[in-house]
């Protein structure tokens, strides 16, 4: 079996498998760029149209919460998931508020005020959207400190799919609400700050942060040359084309 995980850096999703693979220490599974992404053939083969893909002897499988849990089927040693269903259902409710709950709010933020696409945010016109947006993103992280474990690690004392999913979540709050104009939440709430400060010390974390970071700056550079436009309306054509075939 050959397998390739189509991912790129800025990518919280993408990311979330990637520290998973690190975690787990898995050296089999090939990282790369999708090959045709942001052309029509990439959105005729992956109707989705989104990454990452899990690409299993030249077939491609979505959305990251599936392909990990593909992948702990496959290579159940180290388990990233608990001993018993309760852990396995805390461990996956974490996740979710990282996966859900932090990360599309936040996607949904930056779509709204173009933080990640223009090097002067804009928010005119949509200023009751961003304030709902923040208002739900400071309610999520609030929630996540009242369940978030101690001892620097999202539950059990060791990582999990639970980290996996928080670590880009927390990246993205730190990164993307301040360009928004929103406050980061982090910081308000002990428990989660604490975990934050902590879990970036683990090498699998801090591997997949530096690959944030790094997909971060090329983004920032894209925007600041104006690349980002031409892009995104090649993207946009891109998707148009496939859907008309």
């Amino acid at each position: 079996m050959t397998m390739k995980l189509y991912s790129r850096d800025l990518s919280p999703y993408s990311a979330r498998v990637r520290m998973q693979i690190y975690a787990k220490g898995l050296t089999d599974i090939a990282i790369e760029p999708p090959p045709t992404y942001g052309t029509p053939k990439f959105y005729e083969d992956h109707p989705i149209g989104r990454i990452p893909l899990l690409e299993i002897d030249g077939e491609a499988m979505p959305e990251s919460d599936v392909i990990a849990a593909y992948l702990e089927e496959i290579y159940p040693e180290p388990s990233l998931l608990g001993a018993t269903p309760r852990e396995n259902a805390h461990i996956r409710t974490l996740a979710r508020i990282g996966d859900i709950y932090l990360m599309n709010n936040t996607f949904m933020l930056a779509v709204q005020t173009r933080v990640l696409a223009a090097q002067t945010p804009v928010t005119t016109g949509n200023e009751g959207i961003v304030a709902l947006l923040g208002g739900e993103l400071a309610s999520n992280t609030k929630a996540l400190d009242r369940m978030i474990g101690q001892g620097g690690f999202a539950c059990l004392g060791r990582v999990t799919l639970a980290d996996c999913a928080l670590v880009p979540a927390l990246f993205l709050l730190e990164n993307v609400l301040p360009g928004a104009g929103v406050a980061d939440p982090i910081a308000a709430n002990a428990n989660v700050a604490a975990y934050w400060a902590a879990i970036q010390r683990e090498a699998c974390a801090a591997r997949v942060l530096a690959e944030l970071h790094r997909g971060l700056e090329e983004r920032r550079e894209l925007i600041r040359s104006g690349a980002i436009e031409t892009i995104r309306a090649a993207s946009r054509a891109a998707r148009e084309a496939a859907e008309q075939t």
